[in-house]
């Protein structure tokens, strides 16, 4: 799955588990929601258990509930369990260094990703699940 998507499907999953107030739901299920194959909501679900988002349980009434409730649960705990590993998006091929704008264009656009992910993080920090929860209920 693209990097970009993770973070969204990530708050998809856990508003949904979010609304089913600790009823255990199957990837199958979730991904039915989401529109996507179960192996993409297991990687996630994995990612957010780790991160001690989720809990998970396997067999036959098995399922994913929250691992905590909604308003303990903020949205950068979830961006960072599912894009962790992100780093800013640079050149794929390094510049020219002869040139004075190949020469200095990463060290400025590392500074400037710097401060935008400063910025994501202050608003996601700040905004618990149970706010998605209840805007979709109004929104629905």
């Amino acid at each position: 799955m693209a990097r970009n998507c993770r973070f969204a499907v990530a708050v998809h999953i856990t508003a949904l588990l979010a609304t089913m107030e600790g009823q255990p739901c199957t990837s199958e299920w979730i991904a039915g929601s989401v529109n996507t194959n179960p192996v993409v909501v297991r990687r996630l679900l994995s990612a957010l258990a780790k991160a001690g988002l989720v809990r998970s349980t396997r067999g036959s009434a098995g399922g994913s509930v929250l691992a905590r409730p909604a308003d303990r649960i903020s949205l950068l705990d979830i961006h960072r369990a599912v894009d962790e590993d992100e780093e800013p998006a640079l050149h794929n091929q390094p510049p020219n260094p002869a040139c004075p704008v190949g020469r200095n264009i990463q060290s400025v656009l590392v500074r400037v990703m710097e401060r935008a992910d400063a910025a994501r993080d202050a608003v996601l920090s700040t905004t618990l699940l149970s706010e998605v929860v209840g805007a979709l209920k109004v929104e629905g």
